[in-house]
């Protein structure tokens, strides 16, 4: 029962008033002027109480129950087919010649007002139960900060970096780009991440060298590791450092990136957390940030995918070490 701010009547003071004329023999106007209401008002309450008794004292929607120009229900069976083949309401409203705001109500009124994974096939979410039985890695190219703020900051294009032309007619950047590697567990959410140079296979065997570590002195063993198909990834040298690391290698199925999801997430968290959250004067600057950043997504950041828990909690708790 919603009230505005003046309301006479609460819903017990309606009671009260129907009470005072049916039960106690009050007039309409006597009944009327205790509860400050006209007596029209308190008439039309007095009958409903009549009728249905307390229930009777609700609020009833105002809506009309007959709507002459509502849309039929064929074509409303239509919007909502069109709908689950992930038309937009616009497009809706293309095909079938009705007005864009009618198919929006229409959607929104079935429960289809937003597309997201509509006529999709559902997430398969997945979770592993101990530290260290997945880890998700990934690599996220950044370009370089030369000359301080780029054009996120000062806008328009390369005013500062520089460009050339090169053999095959081809307008390249003079700044280059930094490799973000990252890594992250899939049970607890600990994330790892350096910035290097680039993405050679032994670019990548380094980083994974040193995540491995990483995980060990938070005391985990990591069993098993899941990547893209990425050139440092499918090399023969990267799959026997697995090997000697004992690690075994899984990789996602081709254009599917959402397997490797949470560390897509997890860049996504971190390019606007780290890499576009600060202006930075400088590469170097920006990679000096990463530390603090990445501590606090460890030890401060709460997930909603971990019932509000930090990572570093949510590894303690399954690992029963509170320290």
């Amino acid at each position: 029962m919603k009230l505005h701010a003046n309301a006479a009547l609460s819903l017990r003071q309606r009671e009260r008033m129907a009470c005072r004329v049916v039960e106690l023999g009050w007039s309409l106007r006597k009944a009327a002027a205790a509860a400050e209401v006209s007596e029209r008002t308190c008439s039309k309450w007095v009958a409903r109480y009549r009728a249905e008794g307390p229930a009777g004292l609700v609020d009833r929607s105002s809506a009309p129950r007959q709507v002459a120009n509502r849309t039929e229900e064929q074509t409303v069976q239509v919007i909502a087919a069109l709908r689950r083949l992930r038309f937009t309401g616009p497009e809706i409203a293309d095909v079938l010649d009705r007005p864009v705001s009618t198919v929006s109500e229409i959607l929104t009124r079935i429960g289809m007002g937003k597309l997201g994974r509509l006529g999709m096939e559902p997430a398969n979410r997945y979770e592993r139960s101990r530290p260290g039985e997945l880890i998700h890695v990934d690599v996220k190219k950044l370009g370089r900060i030369v000359g301080g703020a780029g054009k996120r900051v000062r806008g328009g294009g390369h005013h500062y970096t520089g460009s050339y032309t090169d053999a095959a007619g081809t307008r390249r950047g003079k700044a280059g780009w930094e490799c973000v590697h990252i890594a992250i567990d899939d049970a607890t959410r600990l994330a790892y991440a350096e910035v290097l140079p680039d993405e050679k296979a032994t670019t990548a065997i380094g980083f994974l060298r040193r995540a491995v570590a990483f995980y060990e002195r938070h005391g985990m063993t990591v069993k098993e590791l899941i990547t893209d198909n990425g050139a440092p990834y499918i090399s023969t040298v990267h799959a026997i450092a697995c090997r000697m690391l004992g690690i075994r290698h899984l990789r996602t199925r081709p254009r599917r990136p959402q397997t490797n999801g949470k560390a897509e997430r997890f860049i996504r968290t971190m390019l606007g957390g780290w890499a576009y959250g600060a202006i930075y004067a400088s590469s170097a600057e920006r990679s000096a940030a990463l530390d603090g950043w990445l501590w606090r997504y460890n030890h401060h950041r709460r997930h909603s995918a971990l019932g509000r828990q930090t990572p570093i909690t949510r590894l303690n708790n399954l690992l029963g070490t509170y320290t």
